[in-house]
Formats: C-alpha cells, structure tokens, sequence
C-alpha cells in the first residue's frame, strides 16, 4: 500500500454540508436584523471555520462583541440543526469500506466545532472512521497542522505514510504545512478551476480516483 492512514477533511470532502450551514447562518443573521447570504456566498465563506464564516458573513461595521454572540448562536442552532440536509457525497460510503478492506486507516479532521465533527460521523459514517478531530480548545484550525498531527500521533504513524485529501485551499495548505501529500476533489466547495490556481497537482474527479491515488 502507498499509505496506511487517509485522512479526510469534512465539509465540501465526505460531506455536503452546504444547505445546513447557510440555513444556520441565515438564522443568525435574520436574528441579529441582518441581511442573509446567499448559497453561493457562504460556500464562499466557508473552510476556515466558524469565526471566518461569521465574520464574512455579517455587515462590515459588526462589532467584535456581537460577533461573539453570533458564533455562539450558531453553534447553539447547528447544534440541533446539522443532519437536516446534509448528505454524504456519492461513493464515500463504499471509498471507505474499501480502503478500511485494504487495511488502510482513515480519520477526519475539520475546522468544524468537534462535537458536530463526533455527531455527524457518527450519523452517516457509523464506525467508517478510526478517528476524528474538530475545533477544539487550545487547538489551532486548519491550516495550521495540528489536527493533522494529532491524528498521526493517535495512529502512530509518520507523515510520509499518509494522505490527506480535502476540497479547498485550506486543505491544500494544511496538508503542505503537516507535509502530508495530497489529494484534492472537485465535488465539493472549490471548482477545478479554482483547484488548480491555488496549485493543486493531484485532483480527483471520482471516489473512484481518490482510492486509486491512496493505494
């Protein structure tokens, strides 16, 4: 095998995730009297986690204050509100089964808050996964390396024997801060197009291609 672990980011990578976040978010904004966004607008928004996300989301004159109160909201109402839409992309289910078939490890990592990261592997991907990583606590987001190295800690590996696949390019750079090498796909938050500029070498097409890449 070309790899013992497969680490896969979350939202735009296994999970469409989409429709539950800009609902979340327009809940928020509507809450706090400010216009709401647009689809296209949060998908925009989103790969860095949740303060990112409310901070492009609401007007520019928010205060740093009432932003706090929106994360917090968000975090509250996605609570409840996060396996509505949300669907996993098609071929995850039988990606996983097959590289797990091969002996091959896989986790998760996300700029996600952990207990929704818990839940919704939980929900879709029910013991598909060895290990997950969210936002946590004293714990720096993507695109810093951290979570990435908490999960080669967790398997006991080196970043040479894993791959780290992902949708946008806070992906792209975690992997190349963690020196991981890696795999981009083009079903989830970033075109091809997009892939590319940002310099992406290796970007699949299909879970078919993510599996052939990963062994």
């Amino acid at each position: 095998m070309k790899y013992k672990a497969a680490i896969f980011d979350m939202d735009g990578t296994i999970l469409n995730t989409l429709d539950d976040l800009a609902d979340t978010m327009n809940y928020c904004l509507r809450s706090y009297g400010m216009p709401e966004r647009s689809l296209s607008e949060i998908r925009s928004f989103l790969g860095n986690g949740l303060r990112v996300l409310v901070e492009k989301s609401v007007p520019a004159y928010t205060s740093n204050t009432v932003m706090d109160l929106i994360c917090e909201s968000f975090a509250e109402y996605y609570k409840d509100h996060c396996a509505i839409m949300t669907r996993p992309y098609d071929g995850i289910e039988t990606l996983l089964r097959k590289l797990r078939g091969d002996g091959i490890l896989t986790a998760v990592v996300s700029n996600k808050v952990d207990f929704a990261v818990s839940e919704l592997c939980e929900k879709y991907f029910d013991g598909l996964f060895d290990y997950s990583v969210g936002e946590r606590k004293g714990q720096r987001r993507k695109p810093y390396p951290d979570s990435v190295y908490a999960v080669l800690d967790f398997f006991g590996i080196s970043k040479d024997e894993a791959v780290y696949i992902g949708d946008s390019e806070v992906d792209y750079m975690t992997a190349k801060n963690a020196g991981l090498d890696v795999i981009m796909v083009d079903w989830g938050f970033r075109d091809e197009a997009a892939l590319q500029l940002m310099g992406a070498k290796l970007i699949a097409h299909s879970t078919d291609e993510v599996y052939e890449a990963c062994i």
